[in-house]
């Protein structure tokens, strides 16, 4: 009897054995699958991480957006009407250094430095605009020029920001985009009371101005389409 024991004992003892690593593999299966879901999962996560930063910042670019939408309407913006200004100092080139007093406050037209700002930049602020007298070189090209007073801040200066990029897009800019926005510099004159933004373009026939006292993309939208950049003295300089 014991002989046939034994037989028995080591099959079952073998079924047991089976049995264990049966149920580790299964286990072990588990856990993979597990480590292969949250790898899945993971890595989901990071894709999604670095794709919607992107995702905001594409559905954010003013670029995307209709000018007319950057600050506050036309009606809204206390806009003085559009001036037409007697041209002076075409090619009038003064030596660089010279200062220019202008007639205009912005100024329209006038003389101005034999160097202009090229490549010019989409926005400037106090600490970094240009000299007075090379922008106007930019405004006998065909530029249209924005220029702000230091009580522009916060969302108002965003709107600002955003139209000087959309703005050089804009088919009145011109292939090239003929567009700045510029902080104004005092010493040039002041703003009349209550203006706090105002617009430039040196037209071929006459120079044109509008002042504003709020940030409106409407407002430059319809100033840019009717004096173009095609309509300077010199339209097809850079």
């Amino acid at each position: 009897m014991a002989n046939k024991a034994k037989p028995r004992d080591d099959r079952d003892r073998r079924a047991k054995v089976e049995e264990m690593r049966r149920q580790q593999q299964a286990q072990e299966r588990r856990k993979s699958l597990l480590f292969i879901g949250l790898a899945i999962v993971v890595g989901v996560g990071l894709v999604a991480a670095a794709a919607v930063p992107s995702l905001l910042k594409s559905r954010n670019d003013p670029v995307k957006k209709a000018l007319g939408g950057f600050g506050v309407s036309a009606d809204a913006a206390s806009c003085a009407a559009v001036t037409s200004d007697k041209v002076v100092g075409q090619a009038d080139h003064k030596p660089d250094g010279t200062i220019v007093k202008y007639a205009e406050v912005p100024p329209s037209s006038g003389a101005h430095w034999a160097s202009q700002i090229l490549p010019a930049r989409e926005f400037y602020t106090a600490r970094d605009r240009p000299q007075m007298e090379k922008l106007v070189h930019n405004l006998e090209h065909g530029y249209s020029i924005v220029w702000y007073d230091s009580s522009v801040k916060g969302a108002e200066l965003t709107a600002l920001k955003d139209i000087a990029k959309k703005a050089r897009t804009e088919k009145a800019a011109g292939p090239s985009g003929k567009f700045i926005v510029s902080s104004w510099d005092p010493a040039y004159g002041a703003f009349p009371a209550g203006k706090h933004v105002a617009i430039s373009h040196w037209g071929a026939k006459a120079g044109h101005r509008q002042l504003c006292g709020k940030v409106s993309g409407a407002v430059v939208e319809t100033f840019m389409t009717k004096y173009p950049a095609t309509d300077a003295p010199e339209p097809n300089a850079a």
